[in-house]
């Protein structure tokens, strides 16, 4: 069993969703409920066996039909993957939880979509070739389509469609970008790529460069980097808040794929190749810092401001990339998961607020106060010191972790101007989206429907999610060294070619 535990994170998830669409899940919602709800926490489960596992034994090398790297497809399931995997897994288990009072009934198969991601998102992860990674984008993307119109009216139908536009444009260039690798190197596997990239010579070396470059834009597009994040604030805005919180983890995933292609593949061993991406991702990266906190300042509801916060930590994120130091990785591995998880308490909080508030939503404006002022407001200060980055909660530790690696880079006096000022952004931001949200009254009235309060289920998956701060504190010690040792088992290629390759350390 234990040999095929790395693919588990991606059967149980293509299992649960097939499940779902057959009776008697598809024809009885509490059923589908209670499936979705077990199947969740089953995946949840081995995504944390797995990550244990693999922290205390090394990493897993899993070849498909016994097909062996480079010729067979592999699943790698190293410290860095099994994190990304556990972190979604338990996105996914918060969202299935929240959704499962009401909002799953608004459009059709919203739990086997929910699942069918999941399959194509931790598949992006675990997988050890471009080609396969290019298939699991696509399976996630597909989904992902069919939930942005879950609930869909006009609004959400003109997003939607920008949204697919630019994937489809997306995926083409992924798939030109591959033919021209494949063509210079012969391989599409990560680490044969990362072995054969640096014996280029002559002509093969700029087309390489070439499938190099055109990958990321791709990356920037899945990752919603300037100038390619424009079809984000609108889409994640006018989706449903519970889809648009599991849609957090999915710009991670075009992080992840610089992380990986630009560290393994193009990092420091790829002789004239080396760090070829990594002037543009700088210069890109801290355009998209500025861009998000001017878009944080100029949001007009909770729902856009929050999805201006995911393209700040996307430009954060990919800074950190560029630096290409194993101490940066780690400090940009927290703060992932910190900006993750509480992006997408944030969306759910968003919904709540908007539900009680009547018909002006979650507008900045003032409005009928919330039914429930002391769980919401509470939990909304939670957040909001977890964003900007205030003690003594996890945006604090991963600002200072953030700021620390960056103190001794050459490039210190461009990012931490840029990063403090962004972060006094949101910190204005979230001051007067509060204040016009719980404060601003236009009357006094609290009578309020009883179904208008949070459900026990809703409420459950917003404090969960939210409690992951303040535990990422508590346990910074034993989370921070883990950071670490995935930071540097990525930054060692030559161990982890040798690993994927003649399978063994």
């Amino acid at each position: 069993m234990i040999q095929h535990l790395a693919s588990l994170p991606i059967l149980i998830p293509m299992l649960a969703a097939i499940l779902l669409l057959l009776p008697p899940c598809g024809k009885s919602i509490p059923i589908r409920r209670v499936v979705s709800i077990v199947m969740s926490i089953i995946t949840a489960c081995i995504s944390a066996v797995l990550l244990v596992h693999v922290y205390n034994s090394g990493p897993m090398v899993y070849a498909i039909g016994d097909w062996q790297a480079p010729y067979g497809i592999v699943l790698v399931a190293d410290l860095l993957s099994v994190l990304m995997v556990a972190l979604t897994s338990f996105l996914a288990l918060a969202v299935v939880l929240y959704s499962s009072v009401g909002d799953d009934e608004k459009g059709s198969f919203f739990h086997p979509l929910v699942h069918f991601l999941v399959l194509g998102v931790n598949g992006a992860f675990l997988t050890g070739d471009l080609f396969n990674l290019f298939v699991f984008f696509e399976v996630l993307l597909i989904a992902s389509y069919s939930l942005l119109m879950h609930a869909g009216d006009k609004h959400k139908t003109r997003a939607a469609l920008q949204y697919v536009v630019l994937n489809l444009i997306g995926s083409s260039v992924f798939l030109i970008a591959l033919g021209i690798l494949y063509g210079v190197l012969g391989t599409l596997n990560i680490a044969d790529m990362a072995l054969k990239v640096s014996q280029l010579q002559g002509d093969d070396v700029y087309l390489a460069k070439i499938g190099g470059l055109l990958l990321l834009v791709v990356f920037a597009l899945k990752g919603a980097l300037l100038p390619l994040h424009l079809w984000l604030p609108n889409t994640y805005a006018s989706a449903m808040p519970v889809v648009a919180a599991l849609f957090a983890i999915m710009t991670k995933v075009g992080v992840y794929a610089m992380l990986r292609v630009y560290t393994v593949i193009f990092g420091e061993q790829a002789g004239l190749l080396n760090h070829m991406a990594q002037p543009w991702l700088w210069g890109l990266a801290i355009a998209t810092i500025v861009i998000g906190a001017i878009g944080v300042l100029a949001a007009q509801d909770l729902r856009k401001l929050t999805a201006n916060l995911v393209v700040v930590s996307v430009g954060t994120l990919v800074a950190l990339v560029a630096i290409q130091h194993v101490s940066a990785t780690a400090a940009l591995l927290y703060y992932l998961v910190h900006s993750t998880i509480i992006c997408a308490a944030l969306f759910l909080l968003a919904d709540l607020i908007a539900h009680q508030r009547g018909k002006v939503a979650d507008r900045l404006a003032p409005g009928r106060g919330v039914a429930q002022p002391i769980l919401l407001g509470g939990c909304f200060i939670v957040a909001a010191l977890a964003v900007v980055g205030m003690p003594p909660l996890s945006g604090f530790v991963g600002k200072i972790w953030i700021l620390k690696v960056t103190f001794d880079s050459e490039r210190a006096l461009l990012f931490w101007p840029v990063y403090l000022i962004a972060s006094f952004a949101l910190l204005v931001a979230l001051s007067r989206a509060g204040t016009s949200l719980f404060w601003e009254r236009k009357h006094q009235g609290r009578d309020h429907p009883e179904e208008e309060h949070a459900k026990p289920m809703q409420v459950i998956a917003v404090i969960g999610l939210l409690a992951c701060s303040p535990l990422m504190v508590i346990f910074a010690g034993p989370i921070s060294d883990y950071m670490i040792a995935a930071a540097t088992q990525l930054h060692d290629i030559p161990a982890g070619i040798n690993m994927v390759l003649k399978g063994g350390l």
